[in-house]
């Protein structure tokens, strides 16, 4: 049986992320106080509540517990996220995935039981940072806090030239571990696959040498 998911707060952020999950055949439940959000969205999840996620008795009447995984994306109000992380993880929610609006504000969502803190708008300013320091990064994703993984456009140079010599682990210390040709996809390249025109490599490292070797490659 498909996980199943609710999704609590149906802004920008929870509609998004309930609509991609029912495109791809999940159960989702989109759930907001207002009612206006959820009929804007009733066409993209599976079930659609108007329910006060703060109301312990709503959510046990809702049967939040038999989801797999409740994200709770509510936008501005940080008190009614906090304390609907807290009352999902005393409800025995499986796993709570919680949007921050901010540090100080992700490390109260762990410490009241948020099993993973997503930052949308700090994760997106990251990328585009990144995409402006070198055209050629088409993504940026942090790992941790100085681990990512990054999508980067090969150079001229590279064209042409297997991994084993162009050896980016010797030379920048990251590894590649994929290469995107159009679209294909090598999730495991080997040491004589040869770059070709408009390659994508999908490196890993420390940011500090994955900065390095955007800015040479």
């Amino acid at each position: 049986m498909s996980k199943q998911f609710a999704i609590i707060g149906m802004g920008r952020f929870g509609s998004s992320v309930a609509r991609t999950l029912y495109e791809m055949d999940y159960e989702v439940m989109g759930i907001d106080e207002d009612e206006e959000k959820i009929n804007e969205n009733i066409q993209y999840v599976t079930h659609a509540v108007a329910a006060d996620s703060t109301d312990e008795r709503a959510l046990k009447e809702i049967g939040i517990r038999n989801f797999d995984v409740v994200v709770v994306s509510i936008g501005a109000d940080i008190q009614a996220s906090i304390l609907t992380t807290l009352i999902l993880k005393e409800m025995g929610v499986k796993k709570i995935v919680a949007k921050a609006q901010n540090e100080r504000h992700g490390q109260v969502l762990y410490k009241v039981g948020a099993d993973r803190v997503v930052f949308p708008e700090r994760d997106m300013g990251v990328r585009v940072a990144h995409n402006l320091i070198s055209a050629n990064v088409l993504d940026f994703i942090e790992l941790a806090e100085d681990y990512s993984v990054a999508e980067v456009v090969v150079a001229p140079t590279m064209v042409g030239k297997d991994l084993r010599q162009l050896d980016v682990r010797a030379r920048y210390g990251v590894n590649v571990i994929a290469i995107k040709s159009g679209e294909q996809f090598n999730i495991s390249p080997r040491p004589d696959d040869v770059i070709q025109h408009n390659d994508v490599l999908v490196v890993i490292g420390h940011n500090r040498d994955l900065k390095e070797f955007e800015e040479k490659a």
